[in-house]
């Protein structure tokens, strides 16, 4: 295969330009969850789904204060995350059931962050073989689970949570 299309990632690459500001500050002033793809709002921090995911249920929990620096977030937001994490942790287990989990927060441009000036926490389930020729030889990603599906699914889930302000 020479070519595989995928138009929508034009979306992200505009993005990317920075012609919409910060995608955490904008999607929180939205109102529109779905469309932004926000599971959920807990008292300083929200947890949306990665548009453009690894693995299917690839979010990321980020705090509503703009910040790129964790020292930056006060103990309530900082303590608050990590719950949040240990809550999708339990999700992850109970919808995917996956092999493992990866977590992680790049922070600035250097350690790989895409979006620099608002840190974020991403967190995806695993399995073991995810990674197969597709990624390996051909750099292409194949999802086995629509976007809408994957919200759907983790929304129903974060239900449960409570403590949502939207």
């Amino acid at each position: 295969m020479e070519h595989l299309w995928t138009p929508w990632r034009s979306t992200y690459i505009a993005g990317k330009t920075g012609a919409r500001g910060c995608i955490f500050c904008s999607a929180l002033r939205s109102g529109n969850d779905k469309e932004n793809l926000i599971l959920h709002h807990a008292a300083h921090n929200f947890v949306m789904l990665n548009r453009f995911p690894y693995t299917s249920g690839h979010l990321m929990i980020a705090p509503n204060k703009h910040t790129s620096q964790l020292s930056e977030l006060d103990e309530s937001a900082a303590d608050e995350m990590w719950r949040l994490a240990r809550s999708v942790e339990s999700i992850f287990t109970k919808i995917y059931r996956p092999d493992g989990l990866n977590i992680g927060m790049n922070l600035g441009e250097a350690a790989g962050a895409g979006i620099v000036d608002h840190l974020h926490l991403h967190m995806l389930p695993r399995w073991k073989g995810d990674a197969n020729f597709m990624t390996v030889i051909g750099g292409t990603r194949v999802m086995p689970e629509l976007l809408e599906d994957t919200f759907a699914k983790l929304q129903a889930a974060f239900a449960g949570l409570g403590n949502t302000d939207n």
